[in-house]
């Protein structure tokens, strides 16, 4: 029996008399979306040009490297070992990345891993192999912690901070990478969600909203080996977000070399399309579920952050996202999707032509 998902949206108007038309009477649309699975709100409101002002990112950066502790001259020395049975040598290493225990840990196994050598990296010139080198390399900490029966190694974790907008206190890319025996607030309620939904239906919820967005086409971006991507229907972020969602995948350990291959390419392509919006700031989170879990599918959120005022540094993160958990869009995801498009049909493109 074919179950067909719920993309509910209430629509609205808010009447003002507009002073800069002899208060004139003038509707602003505003949009409730509400997420299919966890029923989670985001409010499509408050309409922004979606081009922003970069400001001069070369003076920002400037002498920031001097103190900071990821740089390859301080790297290993600023920053601590783990205990030997996770890591005999201290810390992980793949090419000029580095893995070493958080110094501000978010749980009992917590880590950071760096992308590289160079201090600081424009969005737009982010390479998919550098993305990879650093997912690869938390995916060997997480089969280290998992091979030794870490207790805490039941949901593995990586999330990415970019630039200041997005929470980052240091320019040098790099990711948060943890494991939990405790899932986030989202993380949570999502599998509750979609362990509901699978013993309903019979199927699990994420292969249905990928066949259901394919098809109908306004939010399917592109695909590339088992991931596909789609703007979310109800974001997080004020400009929408690319949601990753990988095939018959449910946790982070389940994924294959080219799957890794695959997310660094589309995340490259979703943030050079948001450096021509004039954004250079985001969130990434991975969404995993538990080895046994077969009603999860592991995906991934990439959500461009911005400051609504440069000037002042005033964050997108206001009393409704941080105190209601209601998220703000600022342009229908549908319409964001024409400017994001394109450069996942040219990676399709050129998958096509090898």
């Amino acid at each position: 029996m074919e179950t067909r998902l719920k993309f509910d949206v209430v629509k609205k108007e808010a009447l003002i008399l507009d002073p800069a038309n002899a208060l004139q009477p003038r509707a602003i649309p505003v949009e409730v979306r509400t997420d299919p699975l966890t029923g989670r709100t985001a409010r499509i409101c408050h309409f922004m040009r979606l081009q922003w002002k970069k400001p001069d990112l070369d003076r920002l950066v400037a002498g920031t490297d001097a103190g900071c502790p990821f740089c390859p001259d301080k790297v290993l020395k600023a920053t601590p070992c783990f205990p030997a049975e996770i890591a005999p040598e201290g810390r992980f290493y793949r090419d000029d990345h580095v893995l070493f225990p958080n110094l501000a840990p978010y749980d009992g196994l917590g880590a950071v891993a760096t992308l590289g050598s160079r201090h600081y990296i424009p969005m737009a010139d982010i390479e998919p192999k550098r993305i990879a080198g650093g997912i690869l390399l938390a995916l060997d900490f997480f089969r280290r912690v998992h091979a030794i029966g870490h207790p805490e190694s039941v949901y593995h974790l990586i999330s990415w901070n970019y630039m200041p907008a997005s929470g980052s206190s240091l320019i040098h890319p790099h990711l948060q990478v943890f494991a939990s025996s405790t899932a986030p607030n989202q993380l949570r309620e999502e599998l509750t969600a979609a362990k509901a939904y699978f013993l309903a239906n019979g199927r699990t919820y994420w292969d249905d909203l990928v066949q259901t967005e394919r098809a109908e086409g306004q939010r399917f971006l592109g695909r590339q080996g088992r991931v596909s991507w789609l703007a979310n229907f109800a974001p997080f972020s004020v400009a929408g977000d690319v949601v990753a969602v990988v095939d018959d995948c449910r946790a982070l350990l389940d994924l294959t070399e080219a799957d890794v291959a695959d997310i660094a390419r589309g995340l490259t392509a979703a943030m050079a399309a948001y450096d021509r919006m004039g954004i250079y700031s985001f969130n990434v989170c991975f969404f995993p579920g538990a080895e046994d879990d077969r009603f999860a599918r592991l995906h991934m959120v990439f959500s461009p952050r911005i400051y609504y005022n440069p000037v002042l540094a005033t964050p997108d993160t206001t009393a409704l996202r941080t105190l209601y958990n209601e998220s703000i869009c600022v342009g229908f995801p549908e319409d964001i999707v024409a400017m994001v498009r394109p450069g996942f049909q040219a990676i399709a493109g050129a998958e096509e032509g090898r």
